[in-house]
């Protein structure tokens, strides 16, 4: 872990409301889109129409594709109901809400060297922090602080969870908690 240069906040820690956190966290779903695209269809991919086209299947069958690429295919789709990409839009908008549900019934693969259930914990702290409007304070602060160790292969004990938990309940914000992870930081990358 390394702290963000644009925020200071561990890096992805500081989205939604840091632009350079919140491209990081964009990222992770991008890369995953980009990575389909050339394994499907080769180092051009497909072409600038094809590529809605791809995400509508895609959204279609959630439960054949990974996670990333199920993200990245709803944030390609525009929601009849709100306007903005599927699944992001705010709480209440019928098919946002739908497509959000739908959203984790996608694959997740743990990577080597993780423990089982990071992939998960990754996928579900991606898609709080990229629709933090959706979430209630308390939820997103959680998920800010953890899903940077998370992605350097931490991942917490359910009495760890619980207790971060218990002193966000109990007020405690980013910068009080954020030493946490000091452990776990890599400062030479």
């Amino acid at each position: 872990m390394r702290r963000c240069a644009g925020c200071g906040c561990w890096e992805y820690g500081g989205a939604p409301g840091c632009d350079r956190c919140a491209a990081l966290i964009d990222r992770i779903v991008e890369d995953g889109w980009r990575e389909f695209l050339r394994e499907r269809f080769g180092p051009d991919g497909p072409s600038a129409e094809e590529e809605p086209v791809i995400a509508e299947m895609i959204a279609d069958e959630p439960d054949r594709h990974g996670w990333r690429v199920v993200d990245a295919a709803l944030d390609r789709i525009g929601c009849p109901g709100c306007g903005g990409p599927l699944g992001r839009g705010p709480r209440g908008c019928p098919p946002c809400d739908l497509a959000d549900g739908f959203r984790y019934s996608a694959v997740e693969i743990d990577r080597p060297h993780v423990p089982p259930g990071n992939e998960h914990a990754i996928r579900v702290g991606v898609s709080v922090i990229r629709a933090g409007h959706r979430q209630s304070p308390r939820t997103l602060l959680g998920w800010r602080l953890g899903l940077p160790a998370l992605l350097d292969g931490f991942l917490p004990t359910t009495s760890q969870a619980q207790a971060l938990r218990a002193r966000i309940n109990a007020g405690a914000g980013y910068d009080d908690l954020a030493g946490l992870y000091d452990d776990l930081a890599i400062t030479d990358r």
